[in-house]
């Protein structure tokens, strides 16, 4: 891990540590709640670990705190501003692409404002989320390919796509050049159980 990377994962580590431990949690009823293994749990909270956005989405969950709480300073304010470069990059990829979340709001209901850059070739491929998640996307520059459940979308720099984030899905760039593209998701009732629920069904 870089730098940023390694002071990020000890930001989200103590976290992760200062969520289970308020709630009285053990490692095991984390890692049990969150349905990951304990080793992963204690990767994370040691900051040992790059986390996947999939294995940080079950541990907020699990924790009922939205995935913007994770990477964030637990002091509330009314006002939340994430100054240019200053995002979590929560994925990144060989080719410099990358997935920042530079803004998020409070549970139940959590709303993340994510800025992603995919180079030639990337593609990011994201787990089905919790039931009622909602995703909004809009291609900024280049070409990004979106697919759902295995149905592609091919978008162009100013389009934009609507999808459900409870099923399987991908973002790629086919192309040359980098491509750039916002992304807005809306995951309802974190913290309610429902993501275990759902991963049963």
């Amino acid at each position: 891990m870089d730098e940023q990377t390694s002071a990020l994962a000890l930001v989200i580590g103590a976290r992760v540590k200062q969520e289970r431990q308020a709630r009285g949690w053990t490692l095991d009823q984390l890692a049990e709640a969150a349905a990951v293994s304990r080793r992963v749990v204690v990767n994370v909270e040691q900051g040992a670990t790059n986390p996947s956005v999939g294995t940080l989405l079950r541990i907020s969950d699990a924790l009922g705190v939205g995935l913007p709480a994770l990477v964030e300073s637990p002091r509330p304010k009314p006002v939340k501003v994430t100054r240019r470069g200053k995002g979590a990059a929560l994925w990144s990829s060989d080719s410099g692409g990358r997935g920042v979340l530079v803004a998020g709001t409070e549970p139940p209901d959590v709303v993340e404002l994510w800025d992603w850059f995919l180079g030639p070739g990337d593609r990011h491929a994201s787990e089905a989320h919790s039931a009622g998640t909602k995703e909004l996307l809009q291609v900024q520059e280049g070409t990004v390919e979106v697919e759902v459940a295995g149905q592609p979308v091919i978008l162009q720099a100013g389009d934009a796509v609507t999808f459900s984030g409870d099923a399987a899905h991908s973002y790629a760039n086919a192309g040359t050049g980098t491509a750039r593209f916002s992304l807005a998701v809306f995951e309802p009732g974190v913290g309610s159980g429902h993501r275990a629920e759902a991963a049963d069904a």
